[in-house]
């Protein structure tokens, strides 16, 4: 360190020390995930590796499952993603697709492609929801129900189809999304295993730009040409692989994404249902689900596998992905204001004491530490407050170590899943883990700080999110 007189310069050293500090706390944190999360995969993946899953879908202990998928102006996704629910491998299902009040064809391409009559229907309000204006049923594909709502949005939408069920297993799904055959399968096996337990369990979403989809399905898996897509491939990886493994194994999972999860109905019916006008219903459902089970002194658990695959499309535009982050980080400071009574209490276990102390200062106030360090290093070295040892430590804090963990969650993915067979898409992606830390990574930080000043400023708009549809060829 250079030696600067003055109580300005002092103050700034210390912010300088503070944010380093900082780095490496929350950089050992992920580390510790990664570890967590390989020899968790490692002993899941020894213990499926001989399961005949076709005697499970024998199995008369199969639970029934409601698919409950809302849409809202889905039309360019909607037919290749119901396909997809209606193949799926499983015993006993039903598929809802709950049309929030779409301003698009939505409803109109549900209606034509899959024949659904309209059919009479007295539901019962067991969670809040806008008016039901319609409920159809496709002679061609009994398990096929559609319903027409009041716009209320995703959380509103997700209580009607709660409402509408008739098993004791709901699995929410994005309209947008598709499901492997097997996938349905897999995520509800923790249930049969541990049903006096197992209250949710999350599968993993996987980038479909790039892949070829055919009738609902994805028959090739690939990497798109453009740079962005392949990014948000390898942040997925990594949120994925390490980060809810990692939380899994610890019993501690704060996150079911709302792409591909599936709970048991009476728990969530007991809480309430999705809050609606949430911005993250997801994560706000199963942080509530943990607070009501805690306080009721119940044994549970909250799993994530990384083997039931949900395909989704992630946007290709910058404009798009900003909103989409915004929304995200302003969903998480909403889940962990509305619960901050979890903070640090030991009555919630490793929940209270180890998982929302994280959330809060390893993912809420990331964004805003990373930038500060951004704009006070360089200016601190400028000014020769710091000397060039320590301003080349903070960038290789800030960057090298930051393409280590996304290239450990590429090589967790090679090593168990090889989801991707060329070996110039693994290329990509460890390219795209270095790249993303130049550009690509500030934009987020810079997304997701301006998120703060939306929320407190009372922002909830959800921002509307583009899509291609899926590449059929």
């Amino acid at each position: 360190m250079v030696q600067s007189g003055g109580v300005l310069a002092s103050i700034i050293l210390g912010f300088n020390i503070a944010i380093l500090i900082y780095f490496i706390a929350i950089n050992s944190n992920y580390f510790i995930l990664l570890a967590i999360s390989y020899f968790s995969v490692l002993r899941y993946r020894r213990r499926i590796e001989h399961e005949q899953w076709r005697r499970v879908i024998q199995s008369p202990l199969t639970i029934p499952v409601s698919i409950i998928a809302p849409a809202y102006n889905e039309e360019f996704t909607i037919d290749e993603s119901v396909k997809s629910l209606l193949m799926l491998e499983y015993p006993e299902f039903e598929v809802i697709v709950v049309n929030d009040g779409s301003t698009d064809n939505t409803l109109g391409k549900l209606k034509t492609s899959f024949n659904l009559p309209p059919i009479p229907s007295d539901i019962e309000e067991r969670v809040p929801c806008q008016q039901i204006l319609g409920v159809y049923r496709s002679p061609d594909y009994p398990n096929l129900v559609a319903v027409d709502k009041v716009n209320g949005g995703k959380a509103d939408a997700q209580n009607a189809g709660i409402n509408v069920s008739r098993y004791p297993l709901i699995c929410i799904i994005d309209a947008d999304s598709l499901i492997e055959g097997g996938a349905l399968l897999r995520v509800t096996k923790p249930f049969l295993e541990r049903p006096e337990k197992t209250v949710a369990v999350g599968g993993i979403v996987r980038i479909a730009n790039g892949c070829t989809i055919e009738g609902g399905r994805v028959v090739h898996v690939g990497l798109s040409r453009a740079w962005l897509p392949v990014i948000q491939a390898v942040e997925y990886l990594r949120a994925f692989l390490f980060g809810r493994c990692g939380w899994s194994a610890l019993n501690s999972l704060l996150i079911i994404s709302g792409a591909f999860g599936i709970f048991r109905k009476d728990v969530v019916i007991a809480v309430g249902g999705y809050r609606r006008g949430s911005l993250a219903e997801d994560m706000e459902l199963v942080v509530r689900m943990h607070r009501y089970l805690r306080e009721q002194r119940r044994e549970y658990e909250i799993r994530f596998l990384a083997d039931p695959v949900c395909w989704t499309e992630v946007p290709e535009s910058l404009r798009t992905l900003g909103r989409q982050r915004n929304r995200w980080q302003r969903g998480l400071i909403d889940s962990l204001r509305i619960h901050r009574r979890m903070m640090l209490n030991p009555r919630y276990g490793t929940i209270g004491m180890v998982a929302f102390p994280y959330f809060v200062f390893f993912e809420m106030l990331a964004p805003v530490v990373e930038l500060s360090g951004y704009i006070i290093v360089p200016i601190s070295y400028a000014l020769g407050i710091v000397d060039f040892p320590f301003f080349a430590l903070f960038l290789t804090v800030a960057i090298l170590i930051g393409v280590i963990l996304s290239t450990g969650a590429v090589v967790l993915e090679e090593l168990f899943y090889r989801r991707y067979p060329k070996t110039s898409d693994i290329t990509r992606l460890v390219a795209a883990a270095f790249l993303e830390n130049f550009g690509y990574r500030q934009l987020t930080v810079w997304w997701r700080v301006k998120a703060f000043w939306d929320y407190f400023s009372g922002k909830t708009a959800w921002g509307k999110m583009e899509r291609k549809g899926f590449t059929k060829t």
